[in-house]
């Protein structure tokens, strides 16, 4: 059995960059959950797709997702095709927030993400990580940060890439997510009871990093 730490929180709370970092410095296997569903939710845009049941079960049949790590770097492919670039598309993320509230895409994932958690130890990223897929992560970490603050690294991050965007409609973009995450019939977005809440509204990633792995520390010499 591998030693997890499960890491959630809601849409731009920095999970992904926090957890791979972190990850890294403890010699341990960063898997970002939230690309797989985003891997899903390419599949049914390609597709011409609705994000429903019937569309759903047709697509778990014809959808193989395997994570690879290339230079340290995890690489998702879909039906044999490395899509890992295609994956912070807005469009993607809208509609993967859309297929992540389907049963069946849920359990198919929350299995291969179980698998890969029994065999190593690794720091797993999502919405219900703590809550639904490890349960009994040795480590739950809840990340958050302010709309206005989530909304604001967001924009600088596509502005750094040349993208036009409008900081307000990412805003509006962010809290309609968190409330379709936080409202969604299964497994919605919650705070683990056991879980440890970091707001990262005035920390920067260096404090956040150093301080889940203090955590770490402490955890593991109790342990």
């Amino acid at each position: 059995m591998g030693y997890n730490i499960a890491i959630d929180g809601p849409a731009g709370a920095g999970k992904s960059t926090i957890a791979r970092l972190t990850a890294k410095e403890l010699g341990m296997i960063y898997i970002d959950t939230g690309a797989m569903y985003r891997a899903v939710a390419c599949y049914f845009i390609a597709n011409g797709l609705y994000a429903d049941e019937q569309s759903a079960l047709s697509a778990c049949d014809n959808i193989d997702i395997d994570v690879v790590y290339e230079e340290d770097v995890q690489q998702i492919i879909l039906n044999g095709e490395n899509i890992t670039l295609r994956l912070r598309d807005e469009a993607i993320g809208n509609m993967a927030s859309k297929v992540a509230k389907i049963g069946c895409i849920r359990e198919k994932l929350v299995d291969i993400q179980r698998g890969l958690a029994e065999k190593e130890n690794v720091i797993m990223d999502g919405r219900d990580i703590g809550t639904r897929v490890l349960p009994d992560a040795d480590i739950k970490i809840y990340l958050t940060a302010a709309v206005s603050v989530r909304a604001k690294r967001r924009y600088d991050e596509l502005t750094a890439k040349n993208i036009s965007c409008d900081i307000k409609e990412i805003e509006k973009d962010i809290e309609n997510r968190d409330y379709e995450d936080m409202h969604r019939k299964i497994s919605p977005l919650k705070k683990a009871e056991d879980a440890i809440l970091l707001d990262t509204s005035d920390m920067d990633i260096r404090q956040v990093v150093d301080r889940i792995k203090e955590i770490y520390e402490r955890v593991c010499k109790n342990g």
